[in-house]
């Protein structure tokens, strides 16, 4: 073999080994990305056949503060987990919100448009039984959820009986809801509806003490500073402590 051929052939062995080595490690790059991102998408994939709303119902009970435990039964015996179940008064959904209803909680908490869209549905279910649930408590809040708030106020104020279905729908679930440990997460979350009214707004100081040591923790004052007409201009300095300034001055209250 020529020399100058010789050469032209060894010449091509590490044109040809480069592209052998390219071609592998794409090979190899290529199936190193993808089986992580298979694992990565299993835990995803949280909805099965026999359980298709999981992921919505934890995020609705997330979201609302309510166990999981009371959206799964209330779904189950309001629509038997039929998405598009309508009831002879009109009530839509796996949850079964009545329109009225669904209009308002929709604008509510930024729902979409289809009240049968699941996730939507779900959503609007747990915010009603919180709803009704802190408006009413345990079990009246099932009764409220199922006949209305209205029928149920009416009930409680004049003793008219609830509907058949209706007592028969808490007899249903009030074991459920009221069994174990379901309720604490939604007593503990449950803000007082009487706070405000103990408020340090509504404190009335009696002592002499300066105003500067009734302040609240945070350095805010406990109650709203007086007018800027209000105050003495020989005395700017006071103007920051209060309400309650203690007068040195014997002009008695203007």
């Amino acid at each position: 073999m020529p020399a100058s051929r010789h050469r032209a052939v060894v010449g091509r062995f590490p044109t040809v080994r480069r592209t052998a080595f390219l071609l592998l490690s794409g090979l190899l790059t290529g199936l190193s990305l993808t089986v992580p991102a298979a694992a990565q998408d299993a835990p995803v994939q949280r909805a099965s056949p026999s359980d298709p709303y999981a992921g919505h119902i934890t995020e609705a009970a997330r979201r609302f503060g309510i166990p999981e435990a009371w959206i799964r039964a209330v779904m189950r015996v309001e629509s038997r987990g039929d998405l598009r179940a309508i009831s002879p008064k009109g009530a839509m959904g796996l949850m079964q919100i009545m329109p009225a209803t669904w209009a308002i909680l929709r604008a509510r908490h930024g729902l979409g448009g289809d009240p049968y869209y699941p996730r939507d549905n779900i959503m609007a279910g747990a915010a009603y039984l919180r709803e009704m649930h802190d408006r009413y408590g345990s079990p009246g809040f099932l009764a409220a959820y199922n006949a209305g708030p209205g029928r149920y106020e009416e009930h409680r104020a004049t003793g008219r009986p609830l509907p058949a279905e209706t007592r028969a729908y808490v007899a249903a679930l009030e074991p459920i809801i009221g069994g174990g440990d379901l309720a604490v997460p939604v007593t503990v979350a449950t803000a007082d509806p009487l706070a405000w009214t103990r408020a340090p707004l509504f404190i009335v100081q009696v002592d002499s003490r300066p105003s500067a040591d009734r302040r609240r923790a945070d350095g805010d004052p406990a109650a709203p500073s007086a007018p800027e007409s209000a105050t003495d201009p020989a005395r700017p300095a006071l103007r920051s402590d209060g309400l309650f300034v203690a007068r040195t001055d014997s002009a008695g209250p203007r």
